[in-house]
C-alpha cells in the first residue's frame, strides 16, 4: 500500500463523516465491475475503488413497524435517500476537486423491481468494503447496526486503501425468518425468494397506502451482534450485583 492510498483513505473518510456518513468503507472492484451491466465501458473506465457509505436510520422509526410499512417509515425511508445522494454528490466533489474520477451512483434508483436490482449492487460493494456480510434476510447486517443502514456507493478512480471484507457473522440468529410475512427468508441467503418478497411488498404498500415498494420487517428484526453481546453484557453484571 502507497503512502498516498492511505493519505487519501482518511483524507475522504474524514470528510465523510463530518459530512455525516455513519459508515465509510473502500472496496476494490477490479473484480466486480463485468456485472455492472447498466453503466456503459467508459463511464466505468478507470474506476478502480468503490466508496460504500451507509446511513443508520432511526431505532424509533424501526421500532414503530408493526405488521408493514408505515407512513412513518416510507418518509423516513425518503428523506434518508435523498441525504445519502448528497452525500454522494459532495463525496463525488470532494474526489474531483483533488483531481480524481468519481461516479456517484444514486441510493434506490432500482431499474428491476422483480429483482430488486439497482445499476450496482450497493450491499455486495458495501460486503467487499468490510461493511457486513450478507445476511439471511439478503442484506446487508453491519456488526454494529444490524440491517438498519441505507447505503450509497461512489465508484472513483481515486488511489484509496481498500478495506478487507469480514466473516459472515448471522451464526445462529434467525430473528429475520419469523418476521418475514412472505416467508421469503430461507436457511440459506443464496435461497431468498426474490419474486415472494416483492409480490408481499405490493399487497403491504397498497393496504398502507403508500408508493414505495418497502417492507422493513426483516430490517427491524435484523439488529446487528453488538446489541446481543452488549445484553449478555448487562444480564451477567446484574447476576453478580
Amino acid at each position: 500500500m502507497s503512502l498516498e492510498e492511505r493519505d487519501y483513505f482518511e483524507l475522504l473518510k474524514n470528510f465523510a463523516v463530518k459530512e455525516g456518513a455513519s459508515l465509510f468503507g473502500v472496496a476494490d472492484i477490479s473484480t466486480l465491475k463485468e456485472g455492472f451491466r447498466q453503466l456503459s465501458p467508459g463511464a466505468l473506465q478507470g474506476m478502480d475503488r468503490a466508496v460504500s457509505l451507509a446511513f443508520r436510520l432511526s431505532e424509533r422509526v424501526m421500532e414503530d413497524l408493526v405488521d408493514g410499512p408505515t407512513k412513518l417509515y416510507f418518509f423516513h425511508y425518503q428523506r434518508v435517500n435523498i441525504f445519502l445522494d448528497e452525500l454522494a454528490l459532495k463525496v463525488t466533489n470532494f474526489i474531483q476537486a483533488h483531481g480524481w474520477p468519481a461516479l456517484p451512483i444514486p441510493a434506490s434508483q432500482i431499474v428491476d423491481w422483480e429483482y430488486q436490482r439497482a445499476h450496482v449492487s450497493h450491499k455486495h460493494i458495501a460486503q467487499q468494503a468490510g461493511l457486513g456480510w450478507i445476511g439471511r434476510n439478503n442484506l446487508l447486517v453491519n456488526p454494529q447496526f444490524g440491517a438498519r443502514v441505507r447505503l450509497v456507493t461512489v465508484l472513483t478512480g481515486m488511489p484509496l486503501k481498500a478495506d478487507e471484507s469480514i466473516p459472515w457473522g448471522c451464526q445462529d440468529c434467525r430473528a429475520c425468518l419469523s418476521s418475514c410475512p412472505a416467508q421469503s427468508i430461507k436457511e440459506r441467503p443464496e435461497d431468498f425468494d426474490h419474486t415472494g418478497c416483492y409480490q408481499k411488498i405490493k399487497a403491504l404498500v397498497k393496504a398502507a397506502g403508500i408508493s414505495q415498494n418497502i417492507c422493513g420487517l426483516c430490517i427491524k428484526a435484523c439488529r446487528g451482534k453488538t446489541e446481543k453481546i452488549l445484553t449478555a453484557e448487562h444480564a451477567e453484571d446484574a447476576e453478580n450485583k
